[in-house]
């Protein structure tokens, strides 16, 4: 009987030291260790005060006050020697505790809200592993902040009378950011600005702060849009330096120029794009060579000709990435002088551009392909809605080209599903604004054929230019090259899918990469018209991986193509840039280039894609709260377009508009999470709220500076 106490206390004092490693700053009294540790348990219970006094008396606690310990900082010094170490970015959350992504383990690393150190969203850190326990996620303390992911934050000011705080708008940012009177540059109380931190003292709960910005009023259209901008550290507009650059650029062709690209100034040729779009990067032409054989040329704007590498310009657009579209604007890479006149593929006028032009038959089989530098001149300038028209009625200009060229298209699409690629076709939001930025309505931009006949022209060029790069034969190594890559779907979320989808009667094939395409486009094409289409194509998304550049090509598994790259958007996309420029050196013999400097170019182009991406998606949300936030009260249908612990996310049917109906609200019972089949469940009733489900909802409130939407019940 001895013996097993002994075992027991043992056992116990592990426990008691890891509970206190895992929360170095937390005090616990017996009661509160006890109710932690034992599960009830008297017999341990009976142990845990002479055990906490114990381990006073070696100096591994302190007792701070009577009966209540704490860990002494001497061992959070000695646990910082020890491993195990992983290096991480930080997943914050609203709750303040946080998560760290990283390549070194297969899960994620949770780290609870007193072992975040002075870490903040977005952050590289250092993170101490803890043992892991049994059936228990990973989790650890962040020991070691490498690097901010940004200082500057955007928030509302609040003043009190000695001193001010910044609360950030970003959700993720879960501290307010301590501001001196004397450091406020003039901003007011309840108005929205950017503070640059300056310090966080060890003693100090908050960072410190300055006001480097003050933006204006929250609710004003200009104020919200920076706003959204200043939160990504994305450029509002560009420095005089840059704008002086872009004005010495001729808008004259030099005959030199001229006489060394090949000329396609009298064939037919023409632009499709949306109805207010300024920068047009490619263009189509058009040449009967046969009765069955027709060439047509993929014509891009060769912006390379005149952002010349490591000049001014180039920096610029290298810094930016890519083009940023908000609601109501457009921030371009290049200085409207080069986005919008003398690159854009304006009709009547000579243009510089890079083409590749295909050989093809009229099902769409491709018989030879060129590529190199040209000169066209656009006879036409086609929105999408023109060229649908045509499509549709088989009237108006340049008819007969485009309904081939259509055909083609369609032929092309047809095989590449055919080959796996896997066709999501997502209704985009759009607003119709007044001057002042207030949305009016909302509307969806479906893709129709006139879509999809650019589409399949560009993605045909994009692969025909990585596998001229690409493709070697032998033991040859290809040439460092730029490439858009994909990888196949995440094989636990794949088996997730499966698995849940099994239950509606749809089967999966998950063995091979085709039979994975195959599998997901009938799933999206038998659940079409059913209740469960919008949860299965939302759980369907989300299963894939992202896609992003690299000079390791792995191909394109959307797309189901073994090369793929980014050759045809060269005015809004940097990459595109890179390509023009590797393409053209190898077409003219070039050795390959440093593939590391490449790397990393490709790395900073994806990881400003994505914050380009959450800054259009945040002015989509702004936008959608705006419209909304004179209609509380009323009631809407909606979708069920998530699920979690804090409630149920719906998406209003009529426009697209999310929000939350928090668990809080739900009052006819305490209703929980069932993750594994993406419902919440009533604990009495046993009623059901399912991902995918129909139901009738109430705006209840909308939160601009939070950009969230509140419903309710409508019952």
């Amino acid at each position: 009987m001895k013996t097993s106490n002994k075992e027991l206390k043992k056992e116990l004092t592990e426990k008691i030291k890891q509970l206190f490693l895992e929360n170095p700053k937390s005090k616990f009294n017996y009661k509160q260790i006890a109710k932690r540790l034992t599960e009830g348990e008297q017999k341990e219970k009976k142990f845990i005060s002479g055990l906490l006094y114990h381990l006073a008396k070696e100096d591994f606690l302190i007792e701070v006050y009577q009966g209540k310990f704490v860990l002494n900082p001497r061992e959070i010094e000695k646990t910082k020697s020890i491993g195990p170490f992983i290096t991480g970015r930080v997943d914050m959350k609203q709750t303040g505790k946080a998560y760290i992504i990283t390549d070194e383990l297969l899960e994620d690393v949770r780290i609870s809200p007193n072992n975040t150190q002075k870490a903040l969203h977005g952050d590289i850190v250092k993170v101490r592993l803890f043992p892991k326990r049994k059936n228990s996620k990973t989790e650890g303390e962040i020991i070691e902040v490498i690097k901010r992911e940004k200082i500057r934050f955007v928030g509302k000011i609040e003043k009190h009378q000695k001193f001010a705080f910044l609360v950030p708008d970003n959700k993720a940012t879960p501290v307010d950011i301590f501001i001196p009177l004397e450091l406020l540059n003039g901003a007011k109380e309840g108005q929205k600005a950017v503070a640059e931190l300056t310090e966080w003292p060890d003693h100090a709960k908050n960072p410190f702060g300055k006001i480097v910005e003050v933006l204006g009023n929250p609710g004003e259209n200009e104020v919200e849009m920076h706003a959204i901008l200043a939160e990504y550290n994305l450029p509002a507009k560009f420095e005089n330096k840059v704008e002086k650059e872009a004005e010495k650029i001729p808008d004259v062709i030099a005959e030199k120029e001229i006489k060394k690209r090949k000329d396609y100034r009298n064939i037919v040729t023409f632009t499709i794009d949306p109805y207010d779009a300024k920068d047009f990067d490619d263009a189509i032409s058009y040449e009967k060579l046969d009765e069955n054989v027709f060439r047509i040329g993929v014509h891009i704007a060769d912006v390379s000709h005149y952002v010349q590498e490591n000049s001014v310009l180039d920096q610029e657009a290298y810094d930016r990435a890519t083009s940023i579209y908000l609601v109501d604007r457009v921030i371009p890479m290049l200085p409207e002088r080069l986005s919008n006149h003398i690159c854009s593929l304006r009709p009547n006028e000579d243009k510089c551009t890079f083409s590749v032009i295909f050989d093809m038959n009229e099902k769409g089989r491709i018989l030879k392909t060129w590529m190199g530098k040209t000169l066209i001149n656009s006879n036409r300038r086609f929105t999408y809605e023109e060229v649908q028209e045509t499509i549709e009625n088989g009237k108006g200009e340049f008819a007969d080209e485009i309904m081939t060229i259509n055909n083609m298209a369609k032929t092309v699409r047809s095989k590449r599903m055919k080959s796996g690629a896997i066709g999501f076709d997502k209704k985009e939001v759009k607003f119709k604004l007044d001057d002042d930025g207030k949305p009016l309505e909302v509307y969806f931009k479906e893709q129709k054929d006139a879509h999809k006949l650019v589409e399949e022209f560009m993605l045909l060029a994009n692969k025909a230019v990585a596998e001229r790069v690409g493709k070697v034969s032998g033991n040859t190594k290809p040439k460092t090259f730029v490439y858009r890559i994909h990888d196949i779907p995440n094989p636990d979320k794949l088996s997730n899918l499966s698995e849940f989808v099994s239950k509606l009667g749809y089967k999966m094939k998950t063995d091979t990469r085709k039979n994975i395409s195959q599998s997901f486009n009938n799933l999206l094409a038998r659940s079409q018209g059913k209740g469960e289409e919008n949860l299965i194509e939302t759980l369907a998304i989300r299963s894939m991986a992202k896609a992003e550049y690299s000079t390791q090509n792995i191909g394109h598994y959307g797309l189901a193509f073994d090369y793929y790259s980014h050759f045809t958007s060269p005015i809004r996309r940097y990459p595109d840039l890179m390509v023009h420029r590797l393409l053209h050196a190898y077409l003219n013999n070039a050795g390959s280039f440093q593939q590391e400097l490449y790397e990393e170019k490709c790395q900073h182009a994806t990881e400003m894609e994505k914050r380009a991406q959450e800054a259009e998606r945040d002015s989509i949300k702004y936008k959608q709260v705006e419209f909304l936030s004179d209609k509380i009260g009323q009631e809407f249908k909606g979708v069920i377009s998530g699920v979690s612990k804090w409630g149920i996310f719906v998406e209003i049917i009529e426009n697209k508009c999310e929000g939350m109906i928090r668990m809080r609200d739900l009052s006819d019972d305490y209703y929980y999470l069932d993750e594994d089949n993406y419902q919440v469940i009533g604990n009495n009733t046993k009623r059901k709220f399912k991902l995918g489900d129909e139901i009738m909802i109430r705006l209840k409130a909308a939160d601009f500076q939070r950009k969230e939407l509140d419903f309710e019940l409508a019952e």
